[in-house]
């Protein structure tokens, strides 16, 4: 088992340290306050279209991300030989990838993480067309974000560390505490009671953008046993693409008792299944924690498949 944590915690360091993993939660958490700073005028649908938007981008930058890190973490190691030293010590190759695959998505959880923070922000700043903007809260979570890049410039200046890791460790804490304290105060920088206007219902709607990501990167693990990066991207946006309509494309023809639909259904992943806006726009909360459960063993056993799948790919790889 240590050998096991010690190859999943150099994984975690390695992808955190990459530049475009710093750029990507950045980018998609600014994005998503952009999208609660406009007006809309959607005749009352503002707020539900900001939650929609967020989670989309929530999801999307959370997919490339796994794609990303997948081909990162296994495909360039791979092709530097550096696979094949960590292997030539007593590492079994399924050890050695279930490792990798732990730290990609430890470190997927931090994407997610701070772009969830960002989504519940956006929709306490979300108003309609008598509002207007949050400019205290704008403001302040974009001071986070530049005191966080501060930090890693002066750790990586006084300590000589690496400036990216550090500025992404920076990110996830100074933008949990910019979120704390905005939730203290109105627009208006006025007190006010914590997290008035917050959304709670988006925590379990970014736990299941979470699940769809890890299972993503599953996929992409899979796939980077013997494809390149772009290869691999291109791939997971075909599964993405047929997963996504894999209820009108194969849903109604296995409930009719079709053999080959029931196949193709069960091997393409069902993204819908991870897509709780709809119901978080009807009101309809009682269920989600109870879902959540059911979305998290079946991203479980997904995922067992996959992996599996990708040992099996993996054993007979030829690494010289």
């Amino acid at each position: 088992m240590r050998q096991f944590f010690t190859i999943a915690s150099n994984a975690f360091l390695e992808l955190i340290r990459q530049p475009v993993f710093l750029l990507l939660p950045t980018g998609s958490a600014l994005f998503i306050l952009f999208l609660a700073t406009p007006y809309y005028f959607a005749f009352g649908d503002e707020p539900k279209l900001v939650k929609n938007s967020a989670l989309a981008v929530m999801l999307l930058s959370g997919l490339f991300g796994s794609v990303l890190s997948a081909s990162a973490s296994l495909a360039r190691e791979l092709n530097r030989g550096t696979a094949l030293a960590v292997l030539s010590k007593p590492v079994g190759r399924a050890q050695f990838l279930l490792a990798k695959y732990a730290g990609v998505a430890s470190a997927l959880v931090l994407l997610v993480y701070v772009n969830l923070v960002a989504t519940l922000l956006a929709s306490r700043m979300a108003f309609d067309a008598y509002g207007s903007t949050d400019l205290f809260a704008l403001g302040l979570f974009s001071l986070g974000i530049v005191l966080a890049y501060l930090l890693g410039g002066l750790g990586n200046f006084f300590l000589h560390r690496p400036f990216v890791s550090g500025a992404v460790l920076s990110l996830v804490i100074m933008l949990t505490l910019a979120f704390v304290v905005i939730n203290f105060f109105d627009k208006h920088a006025a007190p006010q009671p914590f997290a008035r206007g917050v959304d709670w219902n988006l925590i379990p709607a970014g736990i299941l953008i979470l699940f769809a990501t890890w299972i993503f990167a599953g996929l992409a693990l899979a796939c980077a046993t013997r494809l390149e990066m772009i290869p691999t991207l291109a791939v997971c946006s075909g599964i993405f693409l047929v997963g996504i309509m894999s209820d009108y494309l194969f849903g109604r023809a296995a409930g009719g008792g079709q053999w080959w639909a029931s196949v193709l259904y069960t091997a393409f992943p069902n993204w819908q299944l991870f897509w709780l806006a709809d119901a978080i726009a009807s009101g309809k909360s009682a269920f989600h924690w109870g879902y959540v459960g059911k979305a998290l063993a079946y991203a479980a056993l997904y995922l067992g498949a996959v992996l599996s799948v990708a040992v099996v790919l993996f054993e007979d790889r030829e690494l010289s």
